[in-house]
């Protein structure tokens, strides 16, 4: 059984998202990170570093539980114990990993950014006009990236599309325009009717 620590927010979701994909029994253990749920200490000894999420897997390697932060390395960890999401090993592994790594370095934080000013102060124009420009050119990115492939490293759906998916999912606040980016929204379309997609997106929605 998965113990899962999590929030509302895109980065919980990829793993609520993960778990249903992988049918794999979890329980929903909720940190309000809006009430501080995250610096209690009960959580920092899960996470030092004071995010969401976290798993506890009791079934982890060599039999021991495993408590795993950070969302990119919970997705490489389930992908894994699974063999599913991630190829096992070759080119089209690190492929997968690579687009893993753009979420992880590029999408979530320039994404969480323009959140947040657009959110909390839109007055601060430089800043909501920097990080809404730079979150154009990512989604140019994807969208050369997807008229190339069905999915986002390659012809198979992965983790790489369970990471990025819960951050686009938040298109209201990137002032998009779709006939700009037709090829993500094919994507994103495609994804978000995956029914693992819309049950993991409702955890403590």
């Amino acid at each position: 059984m998965i113990e899962l620590y999590t929030w509302g927010t895109p980065n919980g979701r990829k793993v609520s998202i993960a778990l249903e994909e992988l049918g794999m029994p979890y329980n929903v253990h909720p940190v309000d990170i809006m009430k501080g749920g995250q610096f209690t200490a009960e959580f920092l000894a899960l996470n030092p570093n004071n995010k969401i999420p976290v798993i506890q897997d009791s079934d982890g390697p060599g039999g021991r539980t495993l408590t795993l932060f950070e969302s990119g390395a919970i997705l490489v960890y389930l992908a894994d114990k699974t063999q599913r999401l991630l190829p096992a090993s070759g080119i089209a592994r690190y492929h997968t990993l690579q687009w893993l790594m753009f979420q992880m370095g590029g999408v979530g934080p320039i994404f969480g950014q323009t959140h947040h000013f657009r959110r909390y102060a839109p007055q601060e124009k430089y800043s909501v006009d920097r990080y809404t420009a730079e979150t154009h050119r990512i989604y140019g990115v994807l969208n050369q990236k997807l008229a190339e492939s069905e999915f986002v490293a390659g012809g198979e759906y992965s983790i790489a599309d369970i990471a990025i998916y819960p951050w686009i999912s938040r298109f209201e606040l990137h002032q998009l325009n779709w006939a700009d980016v037709p090829h993500v929204k094919r994507w994103f379309d495609t994804v978000g009717a995956r029914p693992a997609v819309r049950r993991g997106m409702e955890v403590l929605a």
